[in-house]
Order: structure tokens, then C-alpha cells, then sequence
């Protein structure tokens, strides 16, 4: 049966003679990638700390302001909310989704993790033409109820909802894929002791939950962290947009990368507070047996509040963004306004984001079996290094893989390979994280048994460890597949000359005021990353009842 006590057992661990579990050195195929990984992402830093360094006093000058202080201040709290408001919308939602005999079940799985596919500065449109003070719910309520004006919804609320609505997905895929997991077995032991069904889920079932909500609170803080296109159109000024407008308003790289060290500041302490609620449990399978696929929970009187639930998050994060993109696109018709093809954007979109979740996928592996294989200091502190490049800005980043591009890597410049360098070093984590999730929930006693039937490491590797954690894979691939289909600052500064991406084409029509015309690659961008998302959710259905 699953447990979630104790110290879990390193691969190859033996006894020494003293007592206790002596864990072997990684093999060099492992700690060789995953070092080449952490030197990858050790660039942009390097870059940030020259710069702020080549400013001397100024820095120090720029930091200790109140104003810094203040924009510290509210992006701080904007990530406590996010993380806070994501966590209890996407616990409720998959335990419906995975647990629950709530209707359409199999439905609702496959359209709650599709807000991920929204860019947050499409979301962040949507967001203002719909619930602005003159947006389209005035004009709806202003000739029945004679409503004139909506509440402001930009500031604080508007970037909340927005970025809510986009970021819960990444907690929604990782409980969903962990409650999945579980085995039903140690939830009848505790029922058959007497404890009721809330006793039950608090005490056993929310526990072992412990490593998914770690693994999507993160993304999603660090997410916010990074976000610039919901800010930026919300009004609501964290790091992000300070950092932008240092680059705009004075062209001054060096003050914006003292803000951008900030940035890296608050997401190592992120990491640290993730690390410190990690613990050391095990929570795969520890007895002999195989597992059981557990019996949906009846709702009863529950059931139809729960239906209503699911459709009304489905309706916010998703169908009103698009039901908005499809009304610009039918006012570009009525107005006679040229639809012109974006086919070229989208293979270049597809292709791009492709090569990048393959990569990342080759990059995390070594990474997310140091960590769990052959835990320690070290390979613990490699693991939370691969976060830092999610909490960059993509600006940051861009600008700093410019000038290493520009100054000792001149044949990469402004090359496919460079765009996808900077695709894995943004998005990286995300595949980290699932891995790791995946491969906690595989004992590690499967492995040393087929060791001992004379297979070779990397025989163990692709027979046994590979196709165990494939569910966290697919995901993992998935997530940085939808993610760089979106993503603008690194692609606007680093794809190739005459590389066009739905997210670029987006962008220019959004930057030049024609909102009819970002409809039709912003539907593009939703239809194509909807297509792998949506097959992921039922290849998952179809492996595990």
C-alpha cells in the first residue's frame, strides 16, 4: 500500500557498516546532462549580475527606493492571491473530475485544462471587453436594467481573475494525474476505522496530494511571477512591468537587471518555501500487490451544484474568451476587413514549440532522476535551479541570450536552435515537475528487481522507469508545448529573420489597435495548442479508468 512516512530509499542504496542506507554516486550519463542543464541556465544570470554590477552605486541606489519597495510589495501579493485562488479553484475541480460521478465527467477533463492554451495578454483583451466598466456586460445590462457603468476591473481584481483563469490548469493536470495514482486502498482502511469522508480525504487523501499541489503552486506562482501581458493590460504594476518599462522609457539594461535580480530573489525564496513543505514521504506503492482503480464518489444532493461548478469555471476561463475572439472576428466581416492567412505563423508556431518540448523533455529526464533516484543536497539544489529560468521575464532572458549570442556564440544567433534554447531554459520546470511527480509515485524496488535480473542501468532506464512515468512525460511535453505556442518577448527578439509565430502576428495586429484582427491567429493559436492538450486528456481517460 502507498505510505507518506518515512524517508524514501535511494537507488542502489546499501548498508554500511555503521547502520543505516549508504546511497551510491550517480552514474556520469546522469549528472553530466543535468550539470550541461544548470550551466544552460546559469547564462542569463551571469548576464544579470554583469550588468548590475557595471552600474556600481546606481543599483544599490535603485533597490533601496521606496517605489521598489512598493512594486515588491504588490507583486508579492499578487502571487499569494494567484497561487492561493488557482490551488482551492483546481483542487475541487479534479478531485470532480478524477473521484466524483459528477455527469460528463470524462467532458469536464478534457475542457478544464484548456484555458492553459490562452496567451494571459488575449486573456487579458478578453478580459477588458467583456467585464470592463463600458464592456460587453454594460451593454447587455444597459437596456433591461438601465446599467451605465460596471466597477473598475482593472488594478488588483482584474489581474487576479485573469491570471486565475489562465494559470489553475497547471494545478488542475497535476492533481488530477495525481489522484489518478492513488490507491483507493489506504482510503478504505481509514473508513473501515470509523473515519467519515472528510475525516478520510483530510487525513489520508489530501496528504498524499502534497507533491501535486507543490508541483502546480510553484508553476503558478512563479507564473505570475513572470507574467507581463495580464499586468501590463490590467494596470496593476509588479516587477514585470517596471522592468519593461526601464527597457522603453530609457533603454537602461542595467537598471532593469537590477530589478530582474529582484525578481530571481523572490523566486528563490519561492523555491525555498516550496522546498521546506516537500518533506521526505514516499508515496508509491510499498507492499506486494497490484493497485486497484478506485470507485467514483456518489454526490448525491451534490451533484447538480457540482455540474454548475464545472460549467461556470469552463464558461469564465474558457468559452468567454473565445465567444469574445469570435465576435471581433465576425465585426472584422461586417466591416469588410481582409482576413489574411496565418497557415505559415502556425506551422512555424507548431514546429517551434515542438522541437521545444522535445528538448525539454531530453533536459528534464536526468534532472527528475538525480532528484528522486539519488536524493540529496546536491542534487535537490540542481532540481530548484531549473526553476529560476520560469520566474524570468522572457524580455530578460531574450535580451540576455542577445548578447551571449552576439558576443561569443555568433553562429547561433538568431537561429531556430537559439529561439528553442530559450523555449527550454523559460519553460524547463514544467516538464522538471511532472517527471519528478511521476517518477515519486514508481518504487524504486521495480527497479533494483530488474537490476538483479542482470539488466544494464540504461536497460532499466527505457524498460522499466520510462514507460512507468510516461503519463508525467506526456504531460510534461504537453504543458511546454502549450507554452511556448504563447509565448512573445523571446520570440519577438530571438526567432530568425522572416519567422513569423501565431503569438508574433497576435501581437502586431493587438499593438497596431486592430483587435478583429488578432480574432483569427488567436483562434489559430487556441484551435492547434487545443489538439495535443485535448488528445493527452484522452489518451489519460483511456489508460486509466
Amino acid at each position: 500500500m502507498n505510505s507518506v512516512a518515512g524517508a524514501p530509499r535511494p537507488a542502489g542504496a546499501v548498508a554500511r557498516s555503521g547502520g543505516g542506507l549508504r546511497t551510491p554516486p550517480p552514474p556520469a550519463a546522469l549528472w553530466a546532462p543535468a550539470a550541461l542543464v544548470a550551466v544552460a541556465i546559469a547564462l542569463p544570470l551571469a548576464y544579470l549580475v554583469m550588468r548590475a554590477l557595471g552600474a556600481g552605486g546606481e543599483t544599490a541606489d535603485l533597490l533601496l527606493r521606496l517605489r521598489t519597495f512598493e512594486t515588491l510589495g504588490r507583486t508579492v501579493a499578487l502571487v499569494v492571491a494567484v497561487t492561493g485562488a488557482a490551488l482551492a479553484l483546481a483542487l475541487p475541480l479534479a478531485w470532480l473530475a478524477s473521484r466524483s460521478d459528477i455527469p460528463f465527467r470524462r467532458v469536464w477533463s478534457v475542457l478544464l485544462p484548456l484555458p492553459l492554451v490562452i496567451p494571459s495578454y488575449v486573456a487579458g483583451f478578453v478580459v477588458v471587453a467583456a467585464l470592463g466598466p463600458r464592456g460587453m456586460l454594460q451593454q447587455l445590462l444597459a437596456a433591461p436594467l438601465g446599467v451605465e457603468r460596471l466597477p473598475e476591473i482593472y488594478g488588483f481584481p482584474g489581474a487576479l481573475l485573469t491570471i486565475v483563469l489562465v494559470a489553475f490548469p497547471y494545478a488542475f493536470l497535476a492533481l488530477q494525474a495525481a489522484l489518478r495514482g492513488l490507491d483507493p486502498a489506504l482510503e478504505e482502511v481509514s473508513r473501515n476505522l470509523g473515519h467519515g469522508r472528510w475525516d478520510t480525504f483530510w487525513r489520508v487523501t489530501l496528504p498524499q496530494l502534497r507533491p501535486a499541489l507543490a508541483a502546480g503552486g510553484l508553476l503558478i506562482a512563479l507564473y505570475t511571477l513572470s507574467d507581463f501581458g495580464a499586468v501590463s493590460l490590467l494596470r496593476y504594476e509588479t516587477f514585470t512591468w517596471a522592468i519593461y518599462l526601464q527597457y522603453q522609457t530609457s533603454l537602461d539594461r542595467t537598471m532593469a537587471a537590477a530589478l530582474s535580480l529582484v525578481l530571481v530573489a523572490a523566486a528563490v525564496v519561492i523555491l525555498l518555501v516550496d522546498f521546506s513543505l516537500r518533506g521526505r514521504a514516499r508515496y508509491h506503492r510499498v507492499s506486494s500487490g497490484t493497485q486497484r482503480p478506485s470507485t467514483p464518489v456518489k454526490l448525491g444532493r451534490w451533484r447538480w451544484p457540482a455540474l454548475a461548478f464545472c460549467a461556470l469555471t469552463v464558461t469564465g476561463a474558457l468559452v468567454m474568451p473565445v465567444a469574445v475572439l469570435l465576435y471581433w472576428l465576425a465585426q472584422a466581416l461586417h466591416a469588410g476587413e481582409p482576413l489574411r492567412a496565418v497557415w505559415g505563423a502556425a506551422v512555424n508556431s507548431a514546429y517551434a514549440s515542438g522541437l521545444a518540448a522535445l528538448v525539454a523533455i531530453a533536459a528534464a529526464l536526468p534532472v527528475a532522476i538525480l532528484a528522486v533516484r539519488y536524493p540529496g543536497v546536491v542534487s535537490a539544489l540542481l532540481e530548484r535551479f531549473t526553476y529560476i529560468g520560469f520566474a524570468l521575464p522572457g524580455i530578460v532572458l531574450a535580451l540576455a541570450l542577445v548578447f551571449f549570442g552576439a558576443n561569443f556564440a555568433t553562429p547561433l544567433y538568431q537561429t531556430l536552435a537559439m529561439l528553442v534554447f530559450a523555449y527550454v531554459i523559460l519553460f524547463l520546470p514544467q516538464a522538471v515537475g511532472t517527471c519528478r511527480t511521476a517518477l515519486l509515485q514508481v518504487s524504486p524496488r521495480l527497479e533494483e528487481a530488474a537490476r538483479s535480473l542482470g539488466r544494464t542501468p540504461a536497460q532499466v532506464v527505457t524498460t522499466i522507469t520510462l514507460p512507468l512515468i510516461r503519463p508525467g512525460i506526456l504531460a510534461g511535453a504537453a504543458l511546454v508545448f502549450l507554452s511556448t505556442m504563447k509565448e512573445l518577448p523571446a520570440t519577438l527578439l530571438l526567432s530568425p529573420i522572416g519567422f513569423r509565430s501565431l503569438a508574433t502576428t497576435i501581437w502586431s495586429a493587438t499593438d497596431s489597435g486592430f483587435l478583429a484582427r488578432a480574432a483569427v491567429p488567436a483562434l489559430l493559436l487556441i484551435l492547434v495548442s487545443s489538439l495535443p492538450m485535448a488528445f493527452f486528456v484522452i489518451r489519460q481517460q483511456r489508460t486509466r479508468p
